[in-house]
């Protein structure tokens, strides 16, 4: 479940819970004292709730974003191996070329120039 249909499933049972204690005081035929009491247990009961739901969804969000972390690591260490390879190939070409160029006389080259030649 994505992160916007948590949240509006939380606001939706905090203003459904609301809404029904609010109903409650309204339309109570019990006088004020059992009233109060009968309400402080519903705000209770509700408020229990909200905090399991609450704790539930924090870890699974907590889990997602775990997850999600992992694999983003993965693909930076891979991509990290990745630019290190495209780095020494440049690299080597580079020395190579400045070899050539500062000694256009010298036509030996070693088997790894010419691999990189044909790359």
């Amino acid at each position: 479940m994505d992160n916007t249909k948590r949240n509006e499933k939380i606001i939706g049972s905090i203003v459904g819970a609301l809404t029904g204690a609010t109903l409650g005081l309204l339309m109570a035929t019990t006088k004020g004292a059992k009233a109060r009491k009968k309400l402080s247990a519903r705000a209770e009961k509700t408020a229990k709730f909200l905090k399991k739901r609450m704790s539930k969804e924090t870890k699974g969000f907590m889990k997602s974003v775990n997850k999600e972390a992992k694999l983003l690591k993965n693909k930076a260490v891979e991509l990290e191996g990745v630019v290190e390879n495209k780095v020494e190939h440049i690299a080597t070409v580079v020395v190579d070329k400045t070899k050539d160029l500062l000694h256009p006389n010298n036509m030996a080259h070693t088997s790894k120039d010419h691999e990189l030649k044909h790359k």
